[in-house]
């Protein structure tokens, strides 16, 4: 029986194996280049009048945002003034007295032509206000006629936060570290104040205007049960 033919190949008739590799690579910069003769090409048409107006657009956007943020300090950026008053990217803070108070045109404000806008928990943690409502379980609205008060009480089983605003207004709040043992803080007509009032704290508001009304929001992190004794009343007897 005859042997099958063997059929070899010579070192020289082998496929190359590197080749493609080495065409693939010479190809890359063809290809770059087609991609850029290619966006050339389509930036000469008419139609690409809208995206480059919608880059330039977006491109203005972002320059806006960083001028925006540069111009704005930070919350945690602080400076003090001749009185010890904490200055804060244009809010003043009175540690003692748990509150910040700013002008209605503050840079902090998300304002429009409608009026101003805030978040009263946001911005008194950001603010380092210690002892507020970390949440509202309860909220309440209410207005102070001129002449009149609200407050001059302590509640022992929730912190709150207060927004006060509309009319010149005093803010007192108990603190036994001071000769007082209260701390005052005088909100103008033109500002708005955001102010804690932490559990076992006594807090009141006075309307000092003569003509117009103050308004307030308090927001509580737990409800209260007036019917009990887990709030006392009437705690300065000068209000």
């Amino acid at each position: 029986m005859a042997n099958p033919r063997r059929i070899s190949y010579s070192n020289s008739s082998q496929l190359p194996i590197s080749e493609p590799i080495n065409q693939f690579q010479s190809q890359t910069p063809q290809t770059a280049a087609n991609l850029l003769n290619s966006l050339k090409f389509f930036l000469k048409k008419p139609h690409a009048v809208p995206f480059l107006l919608s880059f330039l657009l977006f491109l203005t956007w972002v320059s806006l945002r960083f001028q925006r943020y540069s111009s704005n300090p930070s919350f945690h950026q602080s400076a003090y003034d001749s009185n010890g008053v904490a200055l804060h990217g244009g809010y003043d803070k009175y540690s003692d007295a748990n509150i910040v108070k700013f002008p209605s045109f503050s840079p902090i404000v998300m304002k429009d032509k409608r009026g101003w806008l805030i978040n009263p928990v946001s911005l008194a943690l950001d603010a380092a206000i210690t002892g507020g409502a970390s949440f509202c379980a309860s909220v309440h609205l209410g207005e102070i006629r001129p002449g009149g008060m609200r407050g001059n009480h302590r509640h022992h089983t929730c912190n709150e936060t207060f927004v006060i605003w509309g009319a010149k207004t005093v803010f007192r709040l108990e603190n036994r570290a001071v000769a007082k043992g209260f701390v005052e803080v005088t909100i103008g007509a033109d500002e708005v104040a955001v102010a804690a009032g932490p559990s076992g704290t006594a807090h009141a508001f006075i309307n000092a205007d003569d003509v117009r009304s103050t308004f307030f929001m308090g927001c509580q992190d737990s409800i209260i049960d007036y019917s009990n004794s887990t709030s006392d009343f009437g705690v300065w007897k000068d209000l």
